[in-house]
């Protein structure tokens, strides 16, 4: 099975399952905006693992199926776990982060499901918010956290139990092209940046 990660694409995608495997340690640590900080690098992966993989020259299929499959799985940990592991612990285990916990965590599924079953829709776009948008609405919001204030959890409660809704909404939203990747990549090392500084 190990064999399967000296693919150059498999193996940044279980680099990003290291970095979400961090990430979690340290939110349930305690260290909400360096977990943040470190899952922000566990999404860049999940970007990056994509773009090295349709570049790479006579990739065997069955690299590329368990590249698939073990995609799917880095983006249920970053994209919908890590995020309600934050939402529970800035909660302080409350019945409301259950709800939205649970929410965000089955929402998370059925998209996945849907797009390793159907894909990306006829004109190239996404069915529903990708799960790449959740680390980077926490890094925002923790950036935010100074002038919401006594707000900013029922802020982060209120935007994720729309995120979890709007994952499997019937809406269209474009797949990334070369300028957006790069948009995603300063955004997320500025914030991760951000992040780790105003940690230490």
């Amino acid at each position: 099975m190990l064999r399967y990660l000296i693919d150059p694409a498999n193996a940044i995608t279980a680099m990003g399952v290291l970095f979400s495997a961090v990430a979690i340690h340290l939110a349930l640590s305690g260290h909400l905006p360096l977990a943040v900080g470190v899952a922000l690098w566990a999404m860049l992966a999940d970007q990056l693992d994509g773009i090295v993989a349709g570049r790479l020259p006579n990739r065997a299929p069955e690299k590329a199926k368990m590249g698939k499959s073990l995609d799917g799985f880095a983006d249920i940990i970053y994209g919908t776990i890590f995020p309600a592991i934050f939402i529970i612990e800035a909660n302080s285990a409350s019945l409301t982060s259950a709800i939205i916990s649970a929410a965000l965590l089955l929402a998370g599924v059925i998209r996945l499901s849907y797009f390793n079953n159907f894909g990306l829709s006829d004109d190239g776009r996404f069915l529903g918010i990708p799960l790449s948008y959740d680390v980077p609405l926490l890094g925002v919001l923790l950036l935010m956290q100074a002038h919401l204030a006594e707000n900013f959890v029922l802020t982060l409660n209120i935007a994720f139990l729309a995120l979890a809704a709007l994952h499997v909404a019937p809406i269209r939203i474009p797949s990334p092209n070369k300028i957006m990747y790069g948009i995603i990549v300063l955004f997320s090392a500025g914030v991760s940046a951000a992040l780790i500084i105003q940690s230490s």
